[in-house]
């Protein structure tokens, strides 16, 4: 990966890298694979969840565990989660 001379752009990059990998072939569209778990999330809570939902939920757990201090790791993924949600909530 190109470095950048901040650390912002670092965390863009590397999530931009991320949700346009390799991941789509194993587990589906971001879309397919956020609609499956949402239906598997509203099954267990009886709450009614999409795949929307599932990205700013992501986006929440990636938060908590910001919490306990800075993790380039977490934000990146935080950063994927939010541009993806975007993504599923348009219509295809």
């Amino acid at each position: 990966m190109k470095k950048y001379k901040n650390i912002r752009s670092n965390v863009l990059m590397e999530a931009l890298n991320l949700i346009n990998g390799d991941r789509e072939q194993v587990y589906g569209t971001p879309k397919e694979n956020f609609n499956k778990i949402a239906e598997l999330w509203s099954v267990y809570t009886d709450h009614k969840f999409t795949a929307t939902d599932v990205c700013n939920m992501m986006v929440l757990l990636k938060m908590a565990r910001l919490k306990n201090g800075a993790h380039i790791d977490s934000s990146v993924d935080a950063a994927g989660y939010a541009a993806l949600a975007v993504e599923v909530s348009e219509p295809c």
